[in-house]
């Protein structure tokens, strides 16, 4: 095993935040911290890793509200999303206003990612597949070494990223799982933005929305 991974779920929408831990070197990242930052940075200590940046899969609150707040805390970089999510990054403000979350002002990731692109966490490689959808600049992270994926809400257990908010696209979205995703293998595991686990080629065989036995 090549990297440490643990699962913090943030906001009152129990979003999946995970912190990375490379285990040559005791660097790490925080994939998507949406919120609760003193308890991201607990479950760091615990961990025993220093943060060296902060990775986005897209642009909604739940995923990113506390992202520049841990950028300033931790003197570290953001990267990701694709540059397509930028609109959603900078009505943040609007957006948690309506929701009742927690205000979170505006930003600029360091680094926006583009499809086929890799980012680095110590000595582990990340790559980083563009897949619109839920939104039109969403990433997501793989670690082919240790079979792992950070899809976000492309996919989850049993379902799909929900399409009806601004710029969302079922048929996209559709595509990014079946095109991108299933293709990387049935052994990879998945962490979702929100839920439980699951492997691709579970969702393959048992996903109502993209199993294999819908496209015949």
């Amino acid at each position: 095993m090549s990297i440490q991974v643990s699962i913090v779920p943030v906001t009152a929408y129990q979003q999946n935040c995970s912190i990375l831990k490379c285990l040559a070197t005791g660097m790490g990242a925080v994939v998507d911290p949406g919120g609760d930052v003193e308890r991201i940075l607990e479950a760091a200590r615990e961990m025993d890793v220093r943060i060296e940046k902060i990775l986005l899969t897209h642009g909604h609150m739940d995923h990113c509200a506390a992202a520049d707040v841990l950028r300033q805390r931790l003197g570290v970089k953001i990267e990701g999303p694709e540059r397509e999510d930028d609109f959603w990054i900078a009505k943040l403000p609007e957006w948690c206003q309506m929701a009742g979350f927690p205000h979170a002002d505006a930003f600029v990731p360091d680094r926006w990612l583009e499809d086929g692109e890799t980012v680095s966490v110590g000595e582990q490689t990340l790559e980083v597949l563009h897949c619109p959808g839920h939104t039109p600049g969403h990433v997501v992270f793989v670690h082919r070494e240790q079979k792992v994926a950070w899809v976000g809400d492309v996919l989850f257990q049993g379902s799909i990223g929900r399409t009806d908010f601004p710029r969302g696209n079922h048929d996209q979205l559709l595509a990014s799982i079946r095109n991108k995703l299933f293709p990387l293998g049935d052994d990879i595991t998945f962490i979702p933005g929100h839920g439980p686990t699951s492997t691709f080629g579970q969702e393959r065989r048992t996903n109502p929305f993209v199993a294999d036995a819908r496209y015949g």
